[in-house]
């Protein structure tokens, strides 16, 4: 079987940040990477979760609504696999993920879709977890530019 391109990236080099993992037709497959690789600390699965469902929501109902594709966890817990439509531009993908993490890190009232009816693991949510890992990822992408999104070293 051929390799996966993503298991290509040599892991131990990745830092977080935001990335343009591959690009399949018209869609662009960002890497939203939010801690360190096999650094020793992963996402804990309900801030993953809660994060997920932020995410989702936040660009989703974004001006950019159209061109979303898909938001995901990555199964390692070290961030998400965000997908978009071409139409757009690598500058207003950035600033998106910038302002969806702004408006997770001040989240306040009822996690989007946390209720036995809308979700298959509604006990499972930590919002205040989700709320810092957030603020971190705020920092790491504070003055994050369309030149950052390649991958910056050989795989």
């Amino acid at each position: 079987m051929k390799t996966i391109a993503s298991f290509t990236i040599d892991h131990n080099k990745l830092d977080p940040g935001m990335y343009i993992s591959r690009v399949d037709g018209d869609v662009v497959t960002y890497d939203v990477r939010m801690v360190k690789p096999n650094g020793g600390r992963y996402l804990a699965n309900p801030a993953l979760h809660t994060l997920e469902h932020l995410f989702a929501t936040y660009v989703r109902n974004s001006a950019w609504a159209d061109a979303v594709v898909y938001v995901g966890p990555m199964g390692c817990r070290t961030g998400f696999y965000f997908l978009t439509r071409d139409t757009m531009p690598k500058a207003d993908a950035i600033r998106l993920i910038q302002q969806c993490f702004a408006f997770i890190k001040d989240f306040e009232g009822d996690i989007p879709g946390a209720s036995r009816k809308e979700c298959g693991n509604y006990l499972e949510h930590d919002l205040n977890a989700a709320k810092e890992a957030a603020a971190e990822m705020c920092r790491t992408l504070q003055n994050w530019v369309p030149a950052q999104l390649d991958y910056d070293f050989e795989g």
